[in-house]
């Protein structure tokens, strides 16, 4: 019974410790977008921010991977659908990089989808085609 416990205190304080560093990387990744928003503002394609943030990230020390395919499982099969995370941060964070008039739930959903199918618990939208860059940013958890 004791040692029950340990364990689930164990696999607890893993849990919180996963949560405290997935937030601290979050504020990392929210602090790039601010900033490449700050020195370029709207207007760029979607491809430039991409890079750039990614760029960014990895200057702060994170492990940053572009373009990653994300396969669906159909009866037991991996398929290639086409579905490509724009950057996955530390394996463990899924960014999705727009530059649109506005996001819509069809971004939302697709981001969604994207953290249902990877495992990963953490996204964010990140829209630089807006003025304010808050604006334009979307934080969303499986």
């Amino acid at each position: 019974m004791l040692m029950e416990r340990e364990l689930k205190h164990e696999a607890h304080q893993a849990h919180e410790e996963d949560c405290a560093r997935r937030e601290r990387f979050g504020s990392m990744i929210v602090d790039s977008g601010l900033k490449i928003h700050r020195a370029f503002g709207p207007g760029l394609l979607e491809s430039a921010y991409e890079h750039t943030l990614a760029y960014e990230l990895h200057t702060r020390g994170l492990a940053v991977s572009r373009q990653v395919v994300l396969p669906i499982v159909y009866e037991g099969t991996k398929l290639d659908a086409g579905y490509r995370i724009d950057l996955l941060v530390e394996q463990s964070i899924i960014i999705e990089v727009k530059a649109v008039e506005s996001l819509t739930r069809v971004h939302e959903s697709q981001l969604m989808t994207y953290l249902k199918l990877s495992g990963c618990r953490l996204g964010f939208l990140m829209n630089f085609h807006v003025s304010l860059f808050k604006n334009g940013l979307k934080r969303m958890v499986m």
